[in-house]
């Protein structure tokens, strides 16, 4: 962890692909202010998406409509109307939805890659009428935690654009920027650098394969898999193998303040 070293206790963020073939549960996840609801020795939890392929029933739902409140979803929980009460869109592939804290939020037949806060806190909404296969039953939902911890100020979540840092030798996008963590999208075919001096980096591969170079040995990186830069490597030189989509993931500067 380098200069994180003694300010995490445990890795601080997951980082998952899903491949989303029913409708996940409508979820929200506590903010740290919402230290009541918050077990002891976790965290809230902010997370992102990077769309990777959209079907033909696609869509992601985050945000409420502007009208909604806590009777209004009450209401709806009540009558099986909370669909209504969300705000949702047709996602398409390279869409980039930050989630914040706070957010209402669910995924319709998509496959995504996700980062998040390493924390296992949820409260479940509404589950679509879902059976849990194991019980026989309806899951369980947590409507009274969810609904302390909604931003009902929020409003509807969508798509947000990327910053262009490097065109060359490689097209280099910060794509998402929070207090929580840092995601750049690199594509090319070209060499370059990843990993930073004494703070540790994580590489996804989401087309194309790579080779990392480092301390006279090559580490290959193809679709779908994931890399730990541990910050005692620092920077090392990727080199692809023909055209390459990478994501790179960090932790912002303001972690190790």
């Amino acid at each position: 962890m380098g200069h994180l070293a003694e300010r995490f206790s445990r890795f601080p963020l997951l980082l998952k692909f899903l491949d989303v073939r029913e409708r996940l549960s409508v979820q929200v996840h506590p903010p740290d202010t919402a230290a009541s609801l918050i077990p002891k020795g976790e965290t809230g939890k902010t997370e992102a998406w990077v769309v990777l392929e959209d079907g033909p029933d696609s869509r992601i739902y985050a945000g409420l409509n502007q009208l909604a409140t806590a009777a209004t979803l009450r209401e709806a929980l009540a009558n099986g109307t909370v669909e209504a009460q969300m705000a949702g869109f047709a996602p398409n592939p390279e869409d980039v939805v930050l989630v914040h804290a706070g957010t209402v939020h669910s995924l319709n037949d998509i496959v995504v890659f996700e980062v998040q806060e390493n924390s296992d806190v949820t409260f479940r909404l509404y589950d679509w009428g879902h059976i849990d296969p194991r019980t026989g039953k309806l899951r369980p939902l947590q409507v009274d935690q969810a609904l302390a911890c909604v931003n009902f100020d929020q409003g509807a979540v969508g798509p947000i654009p990327s910053v262009i840092e490097e065109m060359t030798p490689v097209l280099r996008e910060r794509i998402i920027e929070c207090e929580q963590f840092v995601v750049w999208r690199i594509r090319g075919d070209g060499p370059l650098r990843v990993g930073a001096a004494d703070l540790p980096r994580a590489l996804v591969c989401l087309s194309g394969k790579a080779d990392l170079r480092h301390g006279g040995k090559s580490y290959p990186i193809g679709k779908g898999e994931v890399i730990l830069l541990p910050a005692v490597v620092g920077t090392c030189s990727c080199l692809p193998q023909g055209a390459v989509t990478l994501l790179e993931i960090a932790l912002p500067e303001s972690s190790i303040l």
